[in-house]
């Protein structure tokens, strides 16, 4: 029987079956159902299974696949070209060696085993068919996708270049992901994802037309989510969360706590100076931060890092106490001072009137540098106000507590002028100290209208030590005061009742300024010019005229000195009148003394 069937299935096609099959099959059932009589229960059920079997067989010797249609079949043989594959055919299908090879080349493939594949090509005269393996796989790749499609599922693929617009990406056969559906934010290199393996969820589907397109941002959304959801539910104020930088701005840093975004704010990085926060930060960085406060309607969420540790300022009093020296280094300089950094999150203030005893500085930076380590001095500190004041200049000895010391009044220094003003003469006398010369104790007599007169800048001079005001740091000094002060003498020089000759330096209207001798002048007022009435001298003499008159009173304290040119003229007159009475004749007595008061009355204006 089994002959026979072989036989008829080779001389029959499946397509072209008619009555000689039927008539076959049914003498077949009725030779059995007579053997079934004459055995036992048992026999005829294995006669039944027998024939079942025998029915398929004969069944499958008739069938045909259709081209493209996708079949399982069995390696039966292989060589250098092909590989046959068994698949209840009349003949076997060829598969392509090539098929079999990986990336590497190498062919792996074993005989028996089951492989998936796809008719090609029926050729029925030849009785050949070309099969192929990975059109069937394409199938079945696609097959999967519509079912993936169809139920809302996701699929994983491997991004293989960049293509415009997007990406390529291999899920079995090519898809496309749009660039704008790569991530939830825009991706600044693109070029970072190629390469990797991901998971997609797909857009769109259409195998007629080999399109498929993908999204990953659709599965991180909805990752965000649900992790928002369980995010928001676990956290509150005052919880300590882990998170990761997403975002740094000027003014802070955005800390994904999963799937919700929290600020720390640059104020909440750290309790010390922070001019950027990516100085301390770099996104992706994991961070540990506290929640400051939490807005669940606007899902707003505000963070701190500097929260986690202990305010400094609360044990600074002890630390920083009044009087106490400290080391810190410069952080910021400005127009008023330099700020200090003590530690992390106190700092102190060093005021430009701090840092030198001596100098006077226009801009910290001309002493100090940011960065620079000094040591300074704690001048106040108020920790309510997070204020502490400073001082460098109090690390070293004040200079004016040992100048009074080391150049008691009255001293002669010696020392270059360093500056000249329009009221003295500065000298250098110690290392950023100063003595004045006011430009009146220049001379003792000269009329000085401005120092430069008689001084340049960088002449060496000696000048005596007059004062010292600690308190004021000003140091005085005179140059006249080296010379002893001609006024002193001057009573002895010109004393009352001298004629003396002078010339004449300034004409006012109360009177003549005479010069007597370099830098001693006297006065003869209007009232002392002449016998005669004058109301202003201005326009009866000339400046630079010699005049005589006769010293009338010397105030040496006060360093006046009174001339008279009519006393002079007076005392001339009488001089002759004098004369000539003493030269005249006797006569009588009467008459002698009668002219004698006439001319004493016509000499006093009666």
């Amino acid at each position: 029987m089994n002959n026979s069937l072989k036989n008829d299935s080779v001389e029959h096609h499946p397509n072209e079956g008619d009555s000689s099959d039927a008539a076959f099959i049914q003498q077949n059932k009725e030779v059995d159902l007579a053997e079934a009589d004459n055995n036992t229960s048992e026999d005829v059920q294995d006669t039944s299974a027998g024939m079942e079997n025998l029915m398929n067989m004969y069944e499958e010797s008739f069938k045909r696949f259709a081209e493209g249609e996708v079949v399982t079949g069995r390696i039966i043989s292989v060589d250098k070209d092909y590989v046959l594959v068994d698949i209840g055919y009349k003949s076997e299908g060829q598969i392509r060696i090539n098929e079999f090879k990986d990336e590497k080349g190498e062919i792996h493939v074993n005989m028996g085993d089951d492989v998936e594949v796809m008719v090609e090509f029926w050729d029925e005269e030849e009785e050949r068919v070309i099969l192929s393996k990975e059109k069937a796989a394409k199938v079945k790749v696609w097959e999967e996708i519509k079912k993936i499609y169809d139920e809302d599922g996701t699929v994983e693929g491997v991004i293989l270049t960049r293509v415009k617009g997007g990406f390529s990406v291999d899920i079995g056969v090519q898809a496309f992901l749009p660039g704008s559906q790569a991530d939830l934010r825009p991706i600044r290199n693109l070029d970072d994802l190629v390469g990797k393996k991901l998971e997609f969820k797909m857009l769109k589907y259409n195998r007629k037309r080999s399109n498929i397109v993908l999204s990953r941002r659709a599965i991180l959304e909805h990752e965000r989510e649900s992790k928002r959801a369980s995010t928001l539910e676990a956290i509150h104020e005052d919880k300590v969360v882990e998170g990761v930088v997403k975002n740094i701005t000027e003014y802070g840093v955005f800390v994904d706590l999963g799937g919700v975004d929290g600020l720390l704010h640059i104020t909440d990085i750290s309790w010390g100076r922070v001019k950027h926060p990516s100085e301390l930060f770099s996104v992706g960085d994991k961070i540990t931060v506290k929640i400051l406060s939490l807005d669940m309607e606007r899902e707003r969420v505000s963070l701190g890092m500097k929260q986690l540790v202990e305010d400094p300022w609360l044990a600074a009093a002890e630390k920083y106490s009044l009087g106490s020296r400290i080391t810190g280094k410069i952080v910021s300089l400005t127009d008023y001072g330099a700020f200090v950094e003590l530690e992390e999150g106190i700092e102190g203030l060093i005021h430009v009137s701090e840092m030198s005893w001596t100098r006077k500085i226009r801009h910290p930076s001309k002493v100090v540098s940011i960065g620079e380590m000094v040591d300074a001095v704690v001048l106040d500190i108020k920790p309510e106000n997070r204020r502490i004041s400073l001082g460098i200049k109090q690390v070293v000895p004040n200079p004016w507590d040992l100048i009074s010391e080391k150049y008691p009044i009255g001293t002669t220094i010696e020392g270059k002028i360093k500056n000249i003003t329009d009221f003295g003469l500065f000298i250098g006398i110690d290392e950023g100290i100063d003595g004045l010369v006011h430009i009146s104790d220049i001379s003792w007599t000269k009329r000085i209208k401005h120092p430069s007169e008689l001084f340049k800048k960088g002449d060496m001079i000696q000048a005596i030590v007059l004062d010292i005001e600690k308190q004021n740091e000003r140091f005085s000094l005179g140059i006249k005061q080296l010379q002893t002060d001609p006024w002193k003498t001057v009573a002895e020089r010109y004393v009352v009742g001298k004629e003396i000759a002078g010339t004449i330096t300034n004409i006012t209207d109360f009177g003549i300024f005479v010069e007597l001798e370099e830098g001693i002048e006297g006065l003869v007022h209007v009232s002392e010019i002449s016998k005669e009435k004058i109301k202003t001298p201005v326009g009866k003499f000339n400046v630079g005229d010699v005049i005589t008159a006769r010293v009338m009173n010397i105030n040496s304290e006060e360093r006046r000195i009174g001339l008279s040119v009519k006393r002079l003229e007076v005392d001339d007159k009488e001089g002759l009148l004098s004369e000539y009475v003493n030269n005249a004749r006797p006569a009588t007595s009467t008459f002698g003394e009668i002219l004698r008061e006439n001319l004493q009355d016509k000499l006093n204006g009666n």
